[in-house]
């Protein structure tokens, strides 16, 4: 490498919750959307299919060439959204598989893709079990698509703990990302620990986190105030000065870590920012072409150049909440609507009736899963390939029904049920309907009445209007029209 040699790595998260029926497998409309079907149309064609070929103008507005964005970025797509993908526009799709094909012919064998938690769970509010499940149906999904093991995983919110950096290092991963606010402390090597008043990280360079275990996890942390100018800035306005944006983040100090990396959500390119995906596809090419950097993945930089420097996270932190996790569990004060008026209550309220029916359905799940299963989490970690290939040979109806209730019973658990502004908001009203398919088949695996102290509690979760005023009034409308 030479001397003032510089890398850049543009990382997306393209991602949607779940949103089909569950007890249809398809996506119901969704009005909100209009005029698409659905909010998963919705934003392919804003941007999943844009970003799939990007176009890129001449002086005269003429199109002059067209990139697949995929192919030169880091990215990371959630398992679920890549499911109805598969389904119903298998042309991204492909699109998307070929991209990190041909990115590993770009970076050394390294593909741009990186794994991701399952169902986007917040990993530190998740107990045991589910970490693991959800870490091992992220890599697995990863694998049956990709047709490779993943280097990195992407935490969902990258709300991060000591455990969930464990169960992923003891599955391989070898690197994740967060936000420089997410850092505690760091050491050269063997030398003294730093503390980080105020979560001030150098962000060129990746560093080791060293677990209880004896096992260790590379951590990237991004360039926050770049990707805070994506996000909600006018940084996409002009691909030109995006290119030397990213290029000038890198600096040239005669050391061999000249490294700049943004992570921002996906759908900043072209559904949050019209034209956003243009905007990237010119400062890829502007970057590829001008020779003042190279362009670079996380896999591909942590192999030439392996942290030298340990990390200490400050645990039970995201990147879109400042109070930590308190945002999917109780009124901190972040939001997303525009009724200031309205109060968000109601997180705490729902999470403790949703952790009060897991009590319920995990004793269920073991006891009547060991008549078929030798070791029932064992065999709900491999459901995932019962998903994947759509088919379950030699099982009984019993046992996929087992297998159902735990996958909706983790499914209801969706960050995207608590991020926003009230219970009445369509991604809330979907885990209530997963949990609602999980009490249905819970009553029927048991026989017991498991749906009306359940009830009792989600009678208990406040709503901010006088339509919905609590999501036991959701629930009824959810079973009641079954």
């Amino acid at each position: 490498m030479t001397k003032n040699e510089k890398y850049v790595c543009i990382h997306g998260h393209f991602y949607q919750p779940p949103r089909e029926n569950p007890w249809t497998g398809t996506v119901d409309l969704q009005e909100s959307a209009a005029p698409f079907h659905d909010w998963n149309e919705r934003v392919t064609a804003e941007c999943y299919e844009p970003n799939a070929a990007a176009r890129i103008l001449d002086g005269a507005g003429n199109v002059r060439s067209i990139r697949n964005n995929y192919s030169m970025i880091s990215f990371n797509f959630g398992p679920t959204l890549l499911s109805w993908m598969e389904r119903e526009r298998p042309d991204v799709y492909a699109s998307i598989l070929r991209a990190d094909a041909e990115s590993r012919g770009r970076f050394l064998g390294h593909g741009g893709a990186i794994a991701q938690g399952y169902n986007h769970v917040i990993m530190p509010l998740a107990n045991s079990r589910d970490k693991k499940t959800q870490v091992i149906w992220g890599i697995r999904d990863f694998r049956f698509r990709f047709g490779r093991d993943p280097e990195g995983m992407w935490l969902p919110e990258m709300a991060v703990d000591i455990e969930t950096l464990e169960i992923m290092a003891a599955e391989g991963i070898d690197f994740t990302i967060l936000a420089s606010h997410q850092a505690l402390s760091y050491r050269e090597t063997c030398g003294d620990w730093i503390d980080l008043p105020g979560g001030v990280i150098d962000t060129t360079v990746p560093y080791w986190c060293m677990l209880p275990s004896g096992s260790r996890i590379a951590i990237f942390f991004y360039d926050g105030r770049i990707a805070h100018d994506l996000a909600f800035g006018n940084l996409l306005d002009d691909g030109a000065g995006f290119a030397k944006r990213m290029i000038d983040a890198a600096p040239v100090t005669g050391n061999k870590e000249n490294f700049s990396h943004a992570a921002v959500d996906g759908e900043t390119f072209g559904h949050h920012h019209r034209f956003g995906d243009m905007a990237l596809a010119y400062c890829l090419e502007t970057i590829e072409k001008n020779q003042e950097a190279r362009l670079t993945v996380y896999g591909e930089f942590l192999e030439k150049y392996p942290p030298e420097r340990d990390v200490e996270i400050v645990v039970n932190t995201s990147w879109s909440c400042s109070h930590g996790v308190e945002r999917w569990r109780s009124d901190c004060g972040c939001r997303a609507g525009e009724h200031r008026e309205w109060n968000q209550k109601w997180r705490g309220p729902l999470r403790e009736a949703f952790d009060g029916l897991r009590e319920v359905l995990d004793p269920l799940f073991e006891r009547e899963g060991a008549k078929f299963f030798a070791d029932p989490w064992e065999a709900r970690d491999n459901y995932i390939g019962v998903l994947l290939e759509g088919r379950a040979p030699d099982m009984e109806e019993r046992a996929l029904e087992l297998l159902e209730m735990q996958r909706n019973a983790m499914l209801m658990y969706t960050s995207c049920g608590w991020f926003f502004d009230d219970i009445s908001r369509i991604e809330t009203i979907q885990v209530l309907r997963y949990s609602a398919r999980a009490v249905e088949l819970a009553e029927k695996i048991s026989g017991l009445q498991i749906e009306i102290p359940f009830l009792k509690a989600l009678e208990k979760v406040p709503g901010n209007t006088l339509e919905i005023p609590d999501a036991g009034e959701v629930f009824k409308s959810i079973t009641h029209n079954l």
